[in-house]
């Protein structure tokens, strides 16, 4: 994977020194020495994720954090390229929250921002001891079931609107828009979008029959869920995810299959989704409205928040106004055209920049960069050796396509029910990493032993 940069290297060794003192005291504990624990947590938070207030999120995230620094003051380190532009960024962020204008709404941005990363580091620590990708895959397969239950639920017997969430001049004004648990259909939609291609790959990697026919159910109800929220975001998101798979799928078995099955395997996926936004109306006209600009409500409401938050970044270019949304809620109506209150910037970069600045906006582009980069640096290591386990890496890379599509044009992303997603898929790419001091013969990241338990 290459040499850690001088950054990296430096933390690594600081790290070490730290806790060194709190090795003994770790190992000697029952509790600790055990990744069941952290694991465990985890494995609940996965599957309680769309049930729970984000208030309460927050508490089970505050106590998954408290579990892991415990453990971190006396195990290995063990980081990866991930870790270096992710604390850049963190660094960045701590210095944006200092020079605030609000900057005691910026440190409530910066504690959520803290805690993410660590929920991060908490994943990755579990996800690369064996067994745990299936099992925490498995947690949030189940709980995805029950949310597309209660969405097919509510197309076929109706659901209140809870919101205005549907021009109501437009041909579409009362259609019943699903939102399962999650109380709103577009994050009902960046929640399901990562469980179509992680679904897709349990299928791929599980033995058991039963659980394959389960992940089967799971990928087809979550399109079909995803389509009856009529989110445009997760209507463009689970496009580019579906793509992706086939792109990717075909790349991983085109070897082992007739010359013939390529293109008719994309030529079909393409055509069966221009053909579901041709015939289905209400999916075309949704579709259609994207290019209307001004003349559909919702778009015009985002080309004036757009505007407002353009003008926010030109007068704090470097750094800023500070993470989260209290920041923002202060300093947004400074700027905002009368009539277009909003709560966030409606675009996941356009929120980074407002945030953090360019420099921030530069620095998480470089993450996500190194995501995908080691991502695919890695699965192309597991064509080679023929290991089922890569597909693992396909659906984290099409689940991590498909969640920045749609927080190109929304910022569900920043809610805890989608960002914890974010954060697991990506500790889900570091965990195929080599850590830069672990040899690379003793590492085991198979989970060919839990494959039938999960």
């Amino acid at each position: 994977m290459g040499r850690i940069p001088n950054l990296g290297q430096a933390s690594l060794r600081l790290t070490q020194w730290l806790r060194l003192p709190f090795a003994p005291w770790t190992a000697g504990s029952q509790f600790l020495s055990s990744v069941s624990v952290l694991g465990s947590l985890l494995t609940g938070l996965l599957f309680l994720l769309p049930f729970l207030e984000s208030a309460q999120i927050g508490v089970v995230t505050i106590a998954i954090v408290l579990t892991w620094g415990m453990r971190w003051l006396g195990d290995r380190p063990a980081w990866t390229p991930i870790h270096v532009p992710l604390m850049l960024y963190w660094v960045l962020a701590t210095v944006a929250t200092l020079l605030s204008p609000v900057w005691a709404a910026a440190l409530d941005g910066w504690i959520k921002l803290t805690l993410y990363f660590l929920s991060f580091a908490a994943f990755h620590q579990v996800l690369v001891a064996a067994g745990w990708r299936s099992r925490l895959v498995g947690a949030y397969l189940v709980s995805t079931l029950w949310v597309n239950a209660y969405g097919v639920q509510q197309f076929v017997l109706g659901a209140q609107e809870l919101a205005t969430w549907t021009d109501p001049t437009s041909t579409l004004a009362g259609i019943t828009r699903v939102y399962s648990f999650l109380g709103n259909p577009n994050l009902l939609a960046g929640y399901l979008v990562p469980s179509v291609p992680l679904a897709i790959a349990a299928v791929g990697i599980w033995r058991r029959w039963s659980l394959r026919f389960g992940a089967g159910i799971v990928a087809l109800s979550s399109v079909f869920v995803i389509t009856q929220t009529f989110s445009r975001g997760g209507l463009l998101a689970i496009a580019v995810t579906l793509a992706s798979c086939v792109l990717l799928g075909v790349w991983w078995y085109g070897k082992r299959l007739p010359g013939w099955i390529v293109p008719a395997f994309w030529g079909g996926s393409m055509g069966a989704i221009l053909l579901a936004a041709v015939v289905v109306a209400p999916i075309r006209q949704r579709l259609e409205s994207i290019f209307l600009g001004t003349g559909d409500s919702s778009n015009n409401f985002r080309v004036s928040v757009w505007g407002a938050v353009l003008r926010m970044i030109q007068a704090r270019p470097l750094l800023g106004i500070g993470p989260g949304n209290r920041a923002f809620n202060q300093i947004y109506p400074l700027f905002q055209r009368s009539g277009f209150s909003a709560l966030g910037a409606y675009s996941v970069p356009l929120e980074l920049a407002v945030e953090t600045g360019i420099l921030g906006l530069v620095c998480y582009s470089g993450l996500v960069g190194t995501v995908l980069w080691l991502a695919w640096q890695r699965v192309q290591h597991y064509r080679l050796a023929m290991d089922a386990d890569g597909l693992w890496l396909l659906g984290a890379i099409a689940a991590l396509l498909g969640m920045l599509t749609h927080g190109l044009v929304d910022t569900i992303w920043y809610r805890p029910q989608v960002q914890l997603l974010w954060w697991f898929t990506v500790a889900m790419v570091a965990s195929f990493a080599l850590p830069a001091n672990v040899n690379p013969a003793t590492v085991n990241n198979n989970d060919d032993q839990s494959h039938g338990s999960s």
